[in-house]
């Protein structure tokens, strides 16, 4: 058994809290706040064993050894380093930090210590990627070339969303799924990145359009938005058809079209307890064999992802007072 702690209890660690409720190798050891008492509601209502005040005092106790760090994005890199120089191995939630430098050292920490950093950007561990992969692999869509993906909830009534000093802002916080989802598809070399925003009036992005053109002919349209509800589909298209993903966010449905745009096929997805669990059982194989990466999430794709979100924010002169 595996005991498994969460750093900051917040809406998305109750996400994380119901899928190791359901994993028979994960023991729900400790949950810490910096407000004790939501600390221990939290740990009431999801059967987890102690309670700390501290994030200090988690990542002291030895007994625990997976730490998911929930905090916001703005804290990640501070929260993270804290429990790996503490010796623990570590998830963080996406975006994994505000910028690539931060991602580097973190990355450089848990490879001097031989613990695991893993990035908790969950649609990377779902069955439905390498399901759309062996699709694209199969050359059923023939020669692919172009691929638009888009992700919006109408969030501007979310006090860290418009925050810049919690790393708001619909970039970080959605915009990381529909570049996720191209480069996932795409692994070739981005050559240009084109990006435009409608800025709030505290400095960050409400919305935002983003063009990713890649070396060998590819290219990429994506979109995030906090103030709209969007249909969150991805579309890959190639010179024989294209698929359809329904929800980028947590894929529901793959629909594979011929150039008569009849459905050729469709695939379901296989039954989850929410699609939090994949990220943690991959963390803990990793762990079981000593590695400090996750296969379906390398650190090295960590920061190609972040290298992407640091250019674009540079092309708005959007910085965080984090930074």
């Amino acid at each position: 058994m595996m005991k498994f702690a969460i750093l900051a209890p917040g809406n998305i660690a109750k996400s994380m809290a119901e899928a190791v409720s359901g994993l028979e190798k994960i023991q729900r050891y400790a949950v810490a706040s910096r407000d004790y008492g939501r600390a221990e509601n939290f740990a009431k209502q999801w059967g987890f064993e102690k309670a700390y005040g501290s994030y200090e005092e988690l990542a002291s106790d030895p007994q625990v050894e997976l730490v998911y760090v929930a905090s916001p994005h703005s804290h990640h890199y501070e929260h993270a380093r804290l429990c790996l120089e503490h010796g623990k191995h570590v998830l963080v939630e996406k975006a994994f930090t505000v910028n690539a430098r931060q991602a580097e050292a973190l990355i450089q920490l848990s490879r001097e210590k031989g613990l695991l950093l893993a990035e908790a950007i969950w649609t990377r561990y779902m069955p439905s990627r390498n399901m759309i992969d062996e699709l694209l692999e199969s050359g059923v869509l023939g020669n692919v070339t172009s691929l638009t993906a888009n992700l919006g909830y109408v969030l501007s009534h979310v006090e860290r969303m418009q925050n810049p000093s919690l790393a708001g802002g619909a970039l970080l916080d959605l915009g990381v799924y529909p570049i996720n989802f191209a480069l996932m598809a795409f692994r070739g070399e981005i050559k240009e990145i084109s990006a435009s925003a409608v800025m709030s009036p505290e400095g960050v992005d409400w919305m935002n359009s983003i063009t990713l053109s890649f070396t060998d002919g590819k290219m990429a349209v994506l979109h995030s938005d906090m103030l709209a509800q969007t249909d969150r589909q991805g579309v890959i298209s190639g010179d024989k058809g294209y698929l359809e993903v329904q929800n980028i966010n947590n894929c529901e449905e793959i629909r594979v079209f011929d150039l008569e745009r009849k459905m050729a096929a469709r695939y379901k997805v296989p039954e989850q307890i929410n699609g939090y669990e994949y990220e943690v059982l991959s963390c803990m194989k990793a762990i079981e064999e000593g590695k400090t990466e996750c296969p379906e999430m390398p650190h090295s794709e960590t920061l190609r992802v972040m290298k992407v979100l640091d250019a674009i924010r540079q092309q708005w002169n959007m910085t965080f007072p984090c930074e």
